[in-house]
């Protein structure tokens, strides 16, 4: 392309703005002329035509580079208030470029309080708003005053751009509170709040921020799924939020990650530099030694390098924060999901626990039989068999001679209700052998649990008999013909009764057993349950809103009965090789 260029003054006095020599906001191969109005058009030397990125889709054959958005975003001067209140260009922070090299256009951000995700992600969408013609950008706030706080990031981009682009291309019909609308452009940029019903309803939406997710009202679900029906194939989503509890929305989002599509973008309370204190806490950070650090906090800084100072603020934030300080400050994607109210749990050995079994799963370790079978004892981390694509975890075989409990929790077999679950537990020391999980009718759910009964040496097989349980027992007698003697009963009548009086009892046993022998336990699925089995306000001990809790419930059968029909072991070494390992 050859230009024509007169009188060329800087474009930083007044002078060489009246002398621009070409404007053209939004070039395209096909059009280079110049705006500006003082006929300095360029001319394409030769017959080719370069794949200019112009903002619109690209002609065929050609892309447009991935970071095309993000270096737009420097050259064309955005703007933002700093910590300070301070008026400054938008330059990535750690979490920031991090988010812009990783994300796919399907993505779900899990961070801690205050890193600017929420503001890079404004600018993101804005420019692509300004430079696509016929954009819609729709950002989700979870209240009004959010909403309202994020347009203010939005404006002061439009604001800060140069008078030339907000007169010409950028001139807006509408700027309110909550919408900006480029007419010349066909392109608009909304934010609503997750309040709204009908948030999205009858748009069709090229970029979509949900923002604190985790925090919306009313069923976030059914608000979410109405405004993805609005973002067309190829447009962008981003889920965005604050860890809040361990339950709702956003955490089954989370959970759902992998299987849904998303990408998963987690980010630690470290990525934002200002989270660091100088000295106090009781050692000064610039000559602080080994000594002065815990072992989790040694773990810390040899695992991502922190240094004294962001201990320091560690420490603080845990202080002030207390049991809060994982969900505001999070440090990991999963101990930040704290639960609401009181875990019945300790949570800590419970967080360990998990991390040792590998927090997913279903992965293949090779396992070493329990002392007294004649090898040695460490640590469970892995189910040694998987069956029926997942819904069967295998943590221990049979040992001949041994006797097992089963503990069954049945349900009502739909899939979008609670689950059947049954534990498997040797009958000696208690320690978890297998669980079964599934959504299945009590019919199915007997002809499972008794095939696992007779793989287990004829196990006793203990049925919650409240609501479903009854049918679960009927087809065990008469359709699968278990041994009557392996049924276990209460009073003369077959089953567990689960009552006001023995809930309490079994879920504290369990608790007690879990807190002494955590090694006895190996299914994340159990332990990710024990998370968010908490004391809700009326002292009832129960599962989190919008969490299960049917292998905990099972578990506590089995150990309930195990301790009523054995008592308690008469003493410690009789347990200790169920600290065992793989």
């Amino acid at each position: 392309m050859r230009h024509h260029q007169r009188g060329c003054r800087p474009l930083s006095t007044t002078a060489g703005v009246a002398t621009i020599w070409y404007l053209n906001v939004n070039p395209a191969p096909t059009d280079i002329t110049d705006k500006s109005g003082q006929g300095h058009n360029p001319t394409w030397v030769g017959s080719e035509r370069q794949g200019l990125y112009c903002g619109v889709a690209p002609r065929a054959g050609a892309s447009i580079h991935p970071g095309a958005e993000e270096a737009i975003m420097f050259t064309s001067g955005l703007k933002i208030r700093d910590k300070h209140g301070n008026l400054e260009p938008l330059v990535p922070n750690r979490a920031q470029a991090e988010f812009a090299r990783r994300a796919t256009g399907r993505d779900i951000v899990l961070k801690a309080r205050q890193l600017g995700i929420t503001t890079w992600i404004a600018a993101r969408f804005f420019v692509s708003t300004v430079t696509r013609p016929g954009t819609l950008s729709v950002q989700v706030a979870h209240d009004q005053r959010s909403a309202e706080e994020i347009f203010r990031i939005v404006h002061r981009f439009l604001d800060n751009l140069p008078e030339r682009l907000r007169e010409g291309m950028l001139a807006t019909s509408r700027a309110n509170v909550s919408q900006l609308v480029f007419p010349r452009l066909d392109s608009e940029y909304r934010v609503e709040t997750a309040a709204d019903p009908n948030a999205g309803r009858g748009l069709t939406i090229n970029n979509l921020h949900c923002s604190e997710v985790a925090r919306w009202p009313r069923d976030a679900a059914a608000t979410l799924a109405s405004l993805r029906a609005a973002v067309p194939p190829g447009g962008k989503i981003v889920l965005e939020s604050t860890p809040n509890g361990a339950g709702g929305c956003f955490y089954d989002e989370w959970q759902q990650a992998e299987r849904t599509g998303y990408r998963q973008h987690f980010f630690p309370w470290w990525y934002a530099k200002e989270y660091a204190l100088d000295g106090g806490q009781g050692f000064t950070a610039n000559r602080a030694g080994a000594d002065d650090f815990t072992v989790e906090e040694l773990d810390l800084i040899a695992k991502h390098r922190l240094t004294a100072e962001q201990i320091a603020f560690r420490r603080d934030v845990r202080a002030t924060f207390r049991g809060l300080a994982r969900q505001e400050f999070a440090e990991d994607p999963v101990s930040c999901f704290v639960a609401s109210g009181e875990c019945v749990f300790d949570l800590d050995i419970v967080q360990r626990r998990l991390a040792e079994c590998g927090g997913d799963g279903v992965a293949q370790v090779s396992n070493r039989c329990p002392r007294g079978s004649g090898t040695g004892a460490t640590a469970v981390v892995r189910p040694i068999e998987v069956r029926d694509n997942g819904r069967l975890l295998i943590f221990w075989p049979p040992r001949p001679g041994a006797s097992y409990i089963i503990g069954v929790d049945p349900a009502g077999g739909g899939c979008d209700g609670d689950y059947a679950c049954a534990q498997v537990v040797d009958r000696l020391t208690g320690l978890q052998c297998a669980e079964l999980q599934d959504h299945v009718p009590p019919r199915e759910l007997a002809a499972r649990v008794a095939a696992l009964g007779r793989e287990y040496n004829g196990a006793l097989i203990a049925v919650e008999r409240n609501n479903h349980g009854h049918a679960v027992l009927a087809h065990l007698d008469a359709s699968e013909h278990y041994d009557g003697s392996k049924i276990y009963e209460q009073h003369r009548q077959p089953g567990w009764l689960t009552s006001a009086v023995s809930r309490p009892r079994m879920i504290e046993q369990f608790a007690a057993l879990l807190s002494r022998h955590p090694d006895l336990f190996s299914s994340p699925r159990l332990l990710t349950e024990c998370r968010t089995f908490v004391r809700h306000e009326d002292g009832a001990a129960a599962a989190a809103s919008g969490t299960h809790d049917d292998s905990v419930m099972a578990m506590a059968i089995a150990e309930a009965v195990r301790f009523e029909q054995a008592g308690r072991p008469r003493c410690h070494e009789e347990l200790e090789f169920a600290s065992l390992a793989r």
